[in-house]
Parts: C-alpha cells; sequence; structure tokens
C-alpha cells in the first residue's frame, strides 16, 4: 500500500527467519520489497528441520498413517497411498486445487503471502526441508511472485486453493510475475536461475494447508487502517475549523474519563492539528458540534483500538504454525489437528472492516455539515466558490456528496460478518469453516472504499477552509502543512469542473503516504 517499492536487491534491512518473530509492519516491509529474507546460519536451526523432515520419514516407514503423506485429503483420507505412490501426490495435490477465480493478487501481496508462509514453515514443525525454506526466501529476494486469484479460499484447511499458486510457482508451473511482468513460472524460475523444485512427499500440503493468505492481506489492511485513522483525524480537525467548531470537545480531560486508548489517541492527533493550523482564533458559532464532529473520537478510536486487537491476533497468526499435521523434531510425534482454521483471522479482520466502515460514514457526515450552510457556520451551500450572478449555474460539492454517499453505504453494506456464512463444504470434511480470506479481501475493499470518502472528505475541508478565509478577509496563518499539501496538487474549486481527477490525485498521495499527517501512526 503506502510507501515505495525498493529496487530489486537495494534492501533497508533483513529478516532470518526462524530465529525472529515476524510482525505486521514487517510483513508490511516485505510486501514493499524493503527487507531480505534469509534463513539462520545456525547448525542447531539446519539441525532443527531435518529432525523433523525424519520424523515424518520415520512415520512412514513405521507404517504409521500419516495425512496427506500415506493417506488422501479431506475427506478422501480413508484412501491409503501405496508407498510407489506417495511422491506424485504433492504435484497432484496443487494442480487440483488450480481453481482460483477473481483477481489476481498485486505483487505486493503476493510478496506477503510469500512472507507468512515461510514465518510459519521455518519454525521447523511442517516437516519440510531446508532447501523448500531457501526457495521461498529467493523468491521474495528476487521478487519471482506467484500469481494467486483472490478467490476460492473458505479459510479453513487453511487457503488451500490460493497457496496451491505459491505451491505452483516453487515447481515450476502456472504463472508468476518477474519484477512486475507476468510470465509462465518456469520462465520466471530460469530468469534467475532457479530450478523447479521437486516436492517431497508432505511438502505441497505444508505450503497449501494454511491461512497464509487470509492474513498476510490482514496485515495489509492493518496498515492502511492506521493511516486512514490518522488521516481522518486530520480531516476531522480541519472541519471542525472551517464550520467554526467548538475546539473544546477535544479536551483531554474528557477522554480521562472514559479512557480507551483509541479515544483519546485520536482526540491528542486532532488537538495536534488544530494548534498547528492555529485554530481557535475566531470564536466558535455553538456551544455543542454535532456529532460527528464532537464524537469523532469515539468512533475513530473505535477504529485504532480494533486496529490493535487485529495487530495482536495477526501477529500471533504470522508467527504461529499452521498446517496439518504437524511434527514435534524433538519427540518424532506426528500431530493431526486443525491449527489452519482462521476463525481469530475472521474476527480481527471482520471487526476491522466495520470500524473502518464506521470512519468512511463519520467523514460522509462531516461533508454534509461542510455542504449545508446552517451546519457550516454559514458556509456558502455546497461550498460554491463563484460569486456574482453566475453562482446559480454552479454546484460546488453537491455531486461530491453524493459520489460520498454511494461508496460510504457500499462500504457499510460490506460490513456483514464473513464469518457469519460458514457452511459446509468438501463432501461435508469443511463442514465447518471461518471465512476468514473472504473477511480480509471484504475489508480491503472497506478500506478501498473509505480511502475514497477521505480523499473527497479532505478536499471539501480545504475548500470549506479556503471559504472560511475569504469570508473573514485575513489570511488564515499558519497553514497546516496538509493543507498545503493539497493545494500544491488540486487548486480551489473555483469555477465548476470535473473532480475526478482531483480526486485521484488525492487517492494517490493517500496511498503513497504522501499527505503529511503529524505524529507517527503507531507507538
Amino acid at each position: 500500500m503506502t510507501g515505495a517499492s525498493q529496487v530489486l536487491g537495494e534492501y533497508v534491512g533483513l529478516h532470518c527467519f526462524g530465529t525472529e518473530a515476524l510482525c505486521p509492519s514487517r510483513v508490511v516491509a516485505f510486501a514493499r520489497g524493503e527487507l531480505e529474507a534469509r534463513l539462520p546460519e545456525d547448525p542447531a536451526f539446519a539441525a532443527r528441520i531435518e529432525a523433523g523432515r525424519r520424523a515424518l520419514e520415520a512415520a512412514q516407514l513405521d507404517g504409521g498413517a500419516v495425512y496427506g503423506v500415506t493417506t488422501g485429503v479431506g475427506s478422501s483420507v480413508e484412501n491409503e497411498i501405496p508407498g510407489g505412490l506417495r511422491a506424485l501426490l504433492p504435484r497432484y495435490l496443487l494442480r487440483f486445487h488450480g481453481v482460483g477465480t477473481g483477481r489476481i493478487l498485486e505483487e505486493s501481496e503476493a510478496a506477503a503471502v510469500v512472507a507468512v508462509r515461510l514465518a510459519s514453515l521455518a519454525r521447523g514443525h511442517s516437516g519440510v526441508r531446508r532447501e523448500l525454506l531457501q526457495r521461498l526466501c529467493d523468491l521474495l529476494n528476487l521478487r519471482v511472485l506467484p500469481c494467486i486469484p483472490a478467490e476460492g479460499s473458505v479459510g479453513a484447511s487453511g487457503d488451500l486453493t490460493p497457496l496451491s499458486y505459491l505451491a505452483a510457482t516453487v515447481v515450476g508451473e502456472r504463472e508468476a510475475t518477474l519484477q512486475g511482468r507476468v510470465v509462465p513460472a518456469a520462465e520466471a524460475l530460469e530468469a534467475v536461475g532457479l530450478e523447479p523444485l521437486e516436492l517431497l512427499p508432505k511438502e505441497s500440503l505444508a505450503l497449501m494447508n494454511g491461512t497464509s493468505v487470509m492474513t498476510a492481506l490482514g496485515c495489509l489492511a492493518w496498515e492502511r487502517a492506521l493511516y486512514l485513522a490518522r488521516l481522518a483525524s486530520a480531516i476531522t480537525a480541519a472541519v471542525s475549523e472551517a464550520t467554526l467548531g467548538n475546539p473544546a470537545h477535544f479536551d483531554a480531560r474528557i477522554f480521562e474519563l472514559k479512557p480507551h486508548p483509541g479515544s483519546q489517541r485520536c482526540a491528542a492527533w486532532i488537538r495536534e492539528d488544530l494548534g498547528r493550523a492555529g485554530a481557535g482564533a475566531a470564536e466558535p458559532v455553538r456551544l455543542q458540534d454535532r456529532y460527528s464532529i464532537r464524537c469523532a473520537p469515539h468512533v475513530i478510536g473505535v477504529l485504532l483500538d480494533a486496529a490493535k486487537v487485529a495487530e495482536g491476533i495477526l501477529e500471533v497468526e504470522v508467527n504461529g504454525v499452521n498446517d496439518n499435521p504437524l511434527v514435534v523434531p524433538e519427540s518424532g510425534d506426528i500431530l493431526h489437528g486443525g491449527n489452519f482454521y482462521g476463525g481469530h483471522v475472521a474476527f480481527a479482520l471482520d471487526s476491522l472492516k466495520a470500524s473502518v466502515a464506521g470512519v468512511a460514514d463519520l467523514l460522509d457526515r462531516q461533508l454534509g455539515l461542510l455542504c449545508v450552510p446552517e451546519t457550516s457556520g454559514g458556509l456558502p451551500a455546497n461550498l460554491v466558490s463563484m460569486t456574482g450572478p453566475a453562482a446559480v449555474v454552479h454546484h460546488g460539492f453537491k455531486a461530491m456528496q453524493i459520489s460520498a454517499s454511494a461508496l460510504t453505504a457500499e462500504a457499510l453494506k460490506l460490513t456483514i460478518p464473513a464469518a457469519a456464512f460458514s457452511r459446509s463444504t468438501e463432501s461435508h470434511n469443511q463442514d465447518k469453516v471461518s471465512m476468514g480470506t473472504i473477511a480480509a479481501r471484504d475489508c480491503l475493499r472497506i478500506l478501498e472504499l473509505t480511502e475514497t470518502v477521505a480523499a473527497i472528505g479532505l478536499l471539501a475541508a480545504c475548500q470549506g477552509l479556503d471559504l472560511r478565509e475569504r469570508q473573514a478577509g485575513t489570511q488564515r496563518l499558519p497553514r497546516s502543512p496538509l493543507y498545503e499539501a493539497v493545494r500544491k496538487a488540486v487548486p480551489m474549486v473555483v469555477e465548476d469542473r470535473r473532480q475526478d481527477r482531483d480526486i485521484a490525485q488525492l487517492l494517490a498521495m493517500l496511498r503513497s503516504a504522501a499527505l503529511p499527517l503529524g505524529s507517527i501512526l503507531s507507538e
């Protein structure tokens, strides 16, 4: 999302999988190409990985049943796979799961998926070889990334279908991106000097049977949500100033008496922005502002607190071992369970997406206040700047308000919890599923919509500040860095004009983190 991708090989840091925990912010850094992936050189790490592999082989030799190795998968678990056929199962397993549909994940999203899958497998409980872990490092570092369709996962038994596209890239099948170009995976591997890797029994299942797609997308959504919360706070400050609002609504003492951390943080940001803009010189025109101003910290604060909860859940998921079966290298035990279930991720992202949509609704209501003289403190209707007889043929931000309402309605519609739509599938083997990947996709879509509402709201707030300055007859000093950045990119609307390009310009700045927003996003 935010931040420019690094040129191949120009990393700002490295991450050692297998010894270092991978936090959501580092997942985002891998998505941007800012980190180099490495494996520990410590012999103990190599020995642990090898011990897991040997334990898996020993279980087969002892005649024990190992799911997905000596048996079929899913409801076909009762199919016994003879020793002579076991080497065929990894390739056919990934092939029959090649049924993904929908948009192809962006290169940054695919990189995040690879990083999250590698973090799980590098824990040493999946029975895979060090060579496979190194191959995932190579794919990340060389930006040879699988083309992953977004649709097709129910989020339990992991993200089987989308992760099959990662397994396919490893073996040189299907398509991959090479530095942004879509090419056959075999061609991409050849271009960077890598041979397709033949997967051993359990290795394709280990790659596929986990929560890495929903978790990776969730990490990207989490980061965007934090940025959005900070931007919404800045917009609130600008709207409060433009409408001659009462800055006392954001007094720290109010939030000490109901100390939700997110609300406290948001109110502090709004105070910071009002102070930077020199607001407060004008007398407030009302004792109490409408809720969309007065209660903004209580709305944006929910998003901040939901993001904090999501961050903790995502960090556990990123660093957890989430395939099946699991291997205990020390004892050689094979554990059959359900760590691939994405229920926690679904909960986190269903909550996060509802909180994001709440901010879209807040910003849409603030736009409504700006466009009506009775609630804006006497600004021109629809923020029309034109004066004189010709003013009647201009409509300012009237259509912008319609667009923002449409975007907000769509965002709110998507807040229905994806987890509520669990259903039985795959011959009733997967008879209760998480829908976590759908929750992640919903969250990203709601963020996309809400960011657009924020861009419209920011343009309207700047228009309102310009009109307020004109009413006062004096230049408003000092101007905030955010206002200056907007006005450097997009001029004030005087005569009616198309504003879709204005929205696109602001969105580009928002999504590249080019808007100066004051204090840091996370603490």
